[in-house]
């Protein structure tokens, strides 16, 4: 059995995380700790305060009793708005603090792309504009190319969480273009891990989504490698041998 940690803010999708581990088919065990949110704000000063060393360290001690193996910081914004500089930092802190392995969502986007081999992405974000240019130039800092941004001004967690099929669908057509190879969604607090072949179908093209590649991570950290068709193409492939 591989135990997967995950510090995830709130709760708006956590419920995507025991269903993912179902939809993994076994041998993988998920475990879940909160973290305070603070303010739910999608605004840089209450997201670098979501994502200070002092909160996702409250939540280490009770990740650590459940045997984890590496733990990620399951939140894309309060980690790319520290910066490719400074995310590093934030995860290397953790690792220190976990005693394991440790990355965030904000890692596992970048790290997934790579792993499908690819360079163009498009990103559809439920963020006000100013916060998904930041994932933007995140993700341009980790070798992407990003051809499109597409921000929805959602200020809070709560209200992402309430997003359904019909909206997270509209909000990846609306990010896609032509040349991009694939879509990313990168918000933890929307639900997506129900809908991510059925993306695909519709796109004709990868879907890389928040709670999908946190966990994706944790398996990379962990050596492990899972084939698990319901989750997408990011679960099917084999790995990119980096020359």
């Amino acid at each position: 059995m591989t135990a997967l940690g995950f510090l995830y803010p709130g709760h708006s999708a956590e419920d995507d995380y025991p269903r993912i581990e179902q939809l993994l088919g076994g041998g993988v065990r998920v475990d879940l700790v909160h973290t305070d949110i603070g303010e739910d704000a999608h605004r840089v000063d209450a997201l670098l305060r979501m994502g200070s060393a002092e909160r996702l360290a409250a939540g280490v001690e009770a990740l650590r009793l459940t045997g984890a193996e590496a733990v990620v910081w399951a939140c894309t914004s309060g980690s790319f708005v520290y910066g490719w500089d400074g995310a590093h930092e934030q995860v290397r802190t953790l690792a220190v603090t976990a005693g394991m392995p440790a990355s965030s969502t904000s890692f596992a986007f970048v790290h997934a792309v790579r792993e499908l081999g690819v360079r163009r992405v498009a990103v559809g974000a439920t963020y006000p504009d100013d916060v998904a240019a930041l994932f933007a130039e995140f993700l341009t800092a980790g070798g992407a190319e990003v051809l499109s941004v597409r921000g929805s001004g959602i200020i809070t967690a709560a209200e992402v969480g309430t997003w359904g099929e019909a909206e997270v669908f509209a909000l990846a057509k609306e990010a896609d273009t032509a040349d991009a190879e694939v879509i990313l969604l990168p918000d933890t607090a929307l639900h997506t891990a129900a809908h991510i072949p059925a993306l695909e179908r519709e796109l004709g093209k990868p879907v890389l989504t928040a709670n999908q590649v946190t966990v994706w991570e944790a398996l990379r950290l962990t050596d492990r490698r899972v084939n698990a068709p319901a989750l997408g193409a990011l679960f099917t492939r084999e790995p990119i041998v980096q020359v």
